[in-house]
């Protein structure tokens, strides 16, 4: 049984006080925009204060399969947290198996490896807490009230700090996904196209070196996956244990609203048709974070800033469409079709050529080089570890 490191009773003392950003959600997203704004100063060159807020500490609680392109790893530093990696995606239908040959390499990485690592590329500090919600610029916890004239959700798909409450499941534009981590071994990425198990998504297991992560994803909210996900892990001769799920937005969504700024999921930031949202939030983090610092440094307003980060999320708006097309379509293929849907895709040059163009949408390059945080230090999780 894991240990929950969020602090708990008299350790959660009161949380005030006035900053000049605030970062709510401490995964992939957030921590991007944080390592952005390492080393970030005032116009008068006072430090910027920077805080990141989380329910749980950095690390603490994984949040999907952790798969991503070798090059982000590696274009980011992360290389520390890397697990496996593969140069084939194994396809499977019903009756049929491929072999597509990868034009770059796809890797799994360790979850809080990798958010400790990361979060060293910060400076900001960092506080467990509950975010309640917000009157324009004032946050309320569980611990008190904070304000900041720039605030990040990076708290995932319920985008809690937007307007309204129209964005719940089964009605809202969101896929469902379920895996277990039993240990085992295998050197292939695989996922199965198979309405055995999903009528619409597909099942996956992407080996870690010494675990597998199998689970189904439905682009359908209704259909509950947890039956499926443990009938695949069967059939590859798993136990279906420790268990993770979530929900998964396919929808693209204003990355700014009422003078927030939304990465990650909470903007919709996850790819269609293969619910890849890994690199995806460190993209739009990353330029999240960089408009926040040129706002801290005295550059641009508050207002050009939302109004450039919203256009750069909006300019990838035609990319998650065609994905969701194909989202939409892969499910109504015939067997025939689909066979030879699949099939074509083993050709390199055309492999080659669909694989590059996704990865393109957003490319490792883009992460650049990281500004130098003022502190090295250990994040909170990988402290309690040593303890």
């Amino acid at each position: 049984m894991p240990r929950r490191l969020t602090k708990r009773g008299e350790d959660r003392t009161p949380l005030t006080g006035d900053y000049d950003a605030v970062i709510c959600g401490a995964s992939f997203a957030g921590l991007a925009v944080a390592r952005e704004l390492a080393g970030a100063s005032c116009p008068d060159g006072s430090p910027a204060r920077v805080l990141m807020l989380d329910r749980y500490e950095v690390g603490e609680r994984q949040t999907s399969a952790c798969g991503i392109p070798t090059s982000w790893l590696e274009s980011m530093g992360l290389m520390g947290a890397h697990r496996q990696t593969f140069g084939e995606l194994v396809v499977h239908t019903p009756h049929h198996t491929v072999r597509w040959p990868l034009p770059w390499t796809f890797s799994t990485f360790d979850y809080p490896e990798l958010c400790r690592l990361l979060f060293e590329q910060s400076d900001c500090e960092f506080e467990t807490a509950k975010v309640n919600g917000r009157t324009g610029h004032k946050l309320h916890t569980d611990r008190g009230d904070l304000t900041a004239p720039l605030i990040v959700d990076g708290m995932g798909w319920r985008r809690l700090l937007a307007g309204g409450d129209g964005f719940q499941p089964p009605d809202a534009p969101l896929s469902r996904g379920l895996e277990v981590h039993p240990g085992g071994e295998s050197d292939d990425l695989e996922i199965w196209i198979d309405r055995k198990y999903v009528p619409a998504g597909y099942g996956w297991s992407f080996p870690a070196r010494d675990e597998l992560r199998i689970g189904v994803g439905s682009f359908d909210p209704r259909f509950h996956v947890k039956d499926t996900t443990v009938a695949l892990a069967d059939d590859l001769g798993s136990e279906a244990v420790r268990y993770q799920g979530n929900w998964i937005p396919h929808q693209l969504r204003p990355a700014t609203e009422d003078g927030i700024f939304f990465a990650g999921d909470s903007a919709g930031h996850c790819l269609p048709l293969s619910a890849e949202g890994i690199r995806t939030a460190l993209y739009f983090g990353i330029a999240c974070g960089r408009e926040l610092r040129s706002v801290l440094a005295g550059t641009q307003t508050r207002e050009q800033a939302l109004r450039s980060y919203g256009a750069f999320s909006d300019s990838h708006d035609w990319k998650f469409r065609w994905l969701l097309r194909g989202q939409r379509l892969v499910p109504r293929l015939r067997p025939r079709s689909l066979r030879a849907l699949l099939t074509s895709m083993t050709h390199r040059r055309l492999v080659g050529f669909s694989f590059d163009q996704y990865l393109r949408i957003a490319p490792p390059e883009f992460a650049g080089t990281p500004p130098a945080p003022r502190v090295r230090r250990v994040a909170p999780a990988a402290a309690a570890a040593q303890l």
